[in-house]
Formats: C-alpha cells, structure tokens, sequence
C-alpha cells in the first residue's frame, strides 16, 4: 500500500509505541489520528504532527464507535489501524498471605489490553469494509502483544493472558477480514524504552538492556514503528505475529 495520503487510527498514540509510529507514518504522507486516554499529551502531539486527537476509552463500545467516525470525518475513512493502548500493572493470582488477589486485578487489564484491541479493531473493521479497494486490499490493522504472551513472567498472570489472546486472535481475524481485502498482524515486543520503563532508575534499565542477547539494549519505539510500516508496505503479510525482542526469552522473574 503506498501509504501517502492515506489516514491512519493509532490507539496509544499520545506516547511510546503508538506516539513513534504515528509520527514515522506521518513523515510518510499519512493523516493520523491519535486515540488516547490523555487528553493533554495526546493534544500536544497531534498539533505537533499536524495530526487529529480523540480522547477514547478502549473498552467503551460507544465511544469507539463516535471516535472511528469522528477520525474519518476529518481524514476520510482510515486504511491503517495500529493498536498500541495498554497497561501492564503487575499482580500475582496470591498474594503474600496465600489469598487470591481482587479479580478486578485481572480483569481490568484483560479489558483494556485483548477487549479493547478488539473493539477498535471491529469498529475500524465495519467501516473499512464499506470503502473501495485500493489496488488488491482494503487497510491492514496491527496489533501489539508482547513476549509476556509467550514468556510471562511471575505477575504477569493477567498481561500475558491479555497479549496471548491478541496473539491468539490473529489468524481467525485475518481469515475473517480476508474477503474484504483487510489484512491482519500483530507485532510482540520485547523489552523497549516506554513511559513504563522511563520512571526506572538509569541503573535499572541498563540491567534490563543486558538481558536482551543482541542488541544488548533497550529496544527504540522507532524500532517498532519501523517494522509497522514494513507491514503496512508489505501485502503478504497477513495473520502472524513477529516477536521484536532482540532474541531475548523472559525469566521466570
């Protein structure tokens, strides 16, 4: 897809991942929306990019729903779709006592991170389905798992079931959405330089870098931007999930 021109939808967008790719595939040509629950960043960013903002609750049907058709009011309807809002808060099943922790704990993350991820995607998808093919495909949506999804840590109970199943439900949507010409993939990152990251001691994440076999670094949300746009570039890929993690596999702990 020759991406120039085209609009794109970009949960997350405010920062991290989703802040990095909106603005590589700004500089090539596409009209971005940023959907973000902060509303101050996300402001911030989309002016600076030249880009529109919605405030957006993932897990709010409504919501997405007025959010996707307020993006293509303004640009037109979106062809690209990349889902990067997400929350990693860490909880063990037991706590220290041997008690089950609240399963709000779960669940939470479960709805923003797998739901959420859906819900966009399935809005974006009924619009997207109604518009003119562009050459032998419609847009490409990417989501975002992670390598908890394969290697989850202690206390990652809730994230990693919450990316295996955006993992999980790659291939089905892909099958699904293939009759309209809409491709889907999925990127699992490993461990990258993010707001999550950024409140660590400097010392912290060096440690975390050293982890990682090659390159022995935190990875650059530009990275991740990087291969996003090889995949929207690239119309055989379709229905798979790429770790970007430097060959690294989590430790227990």
């Amino acid at each position: 897809m020759d991406i120039s021109g085209q609009a794109a939808l970009i949960t997350g967008g405010a920062s991290g991942l989703g802040l990095a790719t909106a603005k590589r595939l700004t500089a090539g040509g596409v009209k971005v929306t940023l959907l973000d629950m902060n509303e101050e960043a996300g402001r911030t960013e989309a002016e600076k990019m030249g880009g529109h903002f919605v405030k957006v609750d993932v897990t709010d049907d409504a919501q997405v729903r007025e959010a996707v058709a307020e993006a293509e009011d303004k640009n037109g309807v979106a062809r690209i779709m990349v889902n990067c809002a997400g929350v990693a808060t860490p909880s063990k099943m037991l706590d220290r006592e041997g008690k089950a922790t609240p399963l709000e704990n779960f669940s939470k993350v479960v709805s923003i991170n797998l739901i959420g991820t859906y819900n966009v995607t399935s809005k974006f998808a009924e619009r997207l389905a109604a518009a003119e093919p562009l050459g032998e495909e419609r847009g490409v949506v990417i989501n975002t798992a992670s390598v908890a999804a394969f290697d989850g840590q202690i206390g990652q109970p809730a994230y990693g079931a919450s990316k295996a199943g955006v993992a999980g439900m790659t291939l089905p949507l892909a099958r699904e959405l293939a009759r309209y010409g809409i491709r889907v993939m999925t990127i699992a990152p490993g461990i990258f330089w993010t707001p999550m990251l950024a409140g660590l001691p400097q010392e912290a994440q060096d440690s975390l870098g050293k982890q990682v076999p090659f390159p022995s670094r935190l990875g650059d949300p530009d990275e991740y931007a990087q291969l996003a746009e090889a995949i929207i570039s690239n119309p055989m890929l379709n229905g798979e999930t790429i770790r970007l993690d430097g060959a690294i596999r989590m430790a227990p702990k």
